[in-house]
């Protein structure tokens, strides 16, 4: 089974991302590997109910920024019972966006990334 086999669509990454953020990352279709629900099953056991609502988040997130420490990438967050964040990264080699984790993320640091400007409303 080729890579391009184990990868669906979930969204599409749109400029006003990069105008928000300042990201200069490709307009383009935002893929979600097969293995990310082992990957959200081994270390995130809890959020396997959100994995469905990542099409959701990309389409309409509540907030939006990047981590200093990941060249390439953006964060998406949205409030659900649970604030729900995805990471996007950009595999440059192949040029595609794609879903790498999904987390949940406390309100006391959405609260510190809003203040610091790391997230900014959407």
């Amino acid at each position: 089974m080729g890579e391009s086999e184990n990868l669906f669509l979930v969204g599409k990454y749109i400029p006003e991302f990069n105008d928000l953020t300042g990201q200069t990352l490709p307009c383009v279709d935002i893929m979600q590997s097969v293995g990310l629900v082992k990957h959200i099953r081994k270390r995130h056991y809890g959020l396997l109910p959100y994995m469905e609502k990542i099409p959701e988040i990309i389409i309409a997130p509540d907030y939006i920024g990047v981590n200093p420490g990941e060249p390439d990438s953006i964060e998406l967050v949205k409030r659900y019972s649970d604030n729900i964040q995805i990471a996007i990264k950009l595999d440059a080699a192949k040029g595609y966006l794609y879903v790498a984790s999904l987390y949940d993320i406390p309100e006391h640091k959405i609260q510190k990334r809003l203040y610091s400007g790391r997230l900014k409303r959407w």
